[in-house]
């Protein structure tokens, strides 16, 4: 019988060296019951092509590897800005809507709408409302959550919670501790 497959979505593809974290994900994986499946697990022949043909063949090609996974594992981490990698919240979408099964853990504890007042210092403004804008006169999210209100609901509508903790700056993409224990939630939630 084979086992099922996790993929294993994130910003991990941006690392120096990217490989190193998958097999370390893998071999958790594996301890777990799963077989990981990482984004650079699929062979692409972009030799020939521009850069925006190759950015859309890794992009379906990566579609493809979803469709053959079973759940994913998304690292969401805040990735050069507030709030999760643009790419993995797409992935996690893709997935919930095929009805797979959606995990998710991030190395920072800090809900999204403290996220944006570090990053806007003294420049929020409150609304008559009560609620707060950015500089752009947009609101800010204030449903204490982790991230954007759909990446969450994802996890919770999976039977899930996001695992989340702080770790330091320099560990804040390689830190598994999170990623764990959204393998022993998965393990439960595939055996019942």
């Amino acid at each position: 019988m084979s086992r099922p497959r996790v993929y294993l979505a994130g910003p991990d593809v941006f690392l120096a060296d990217p490989l190193a974290l998958a097999a370390r994900k893998k071999a958790l994986c594996a301890a777990y019951g799963f077989e990981g499946v990482f984004p650079l697990d699929k062979t692409l022949d972009l030799s020939c092509l521009t850069p925006r043909r190759m950015g859309l063949a890794i992009s379906l090609g990566n579609e493809k590897l979803m469709d053959g996974c079973d759940l994913v594992i998304a690292q969401m981490t805040p990735f050069r800005g507030p709030g999760m990698d643009g790419g993995t919240a797409f992935e996690m979408g893709y997935m919930r809507a095929q009805g797979k099964p959606v995990l998710g853990y991030r190395n920072v504890v800090a809900p999204s709408a403290e996220r944006v007042r570090l990053l806007h210092p003294g420049r929020l403004r409150a609304r008559p409302s009560g609620s707060l804008e950015d500089p752009d006169g947009l609101e800010v999210e204030s449903f204490d959550l982790l991230d954007n209100l759909m990446m969450h609901g994802a996890i919770l509508s999976s039977g899930a919670e996001m695992q989340a903790e702080d770790v330091p700056a320099e560990a804040r993409y390689t830190a598994l501790d999170a990623f764990e224990r959204c393998l022993a939630i998965a393990s439960k939630l595939m055996a019942g």
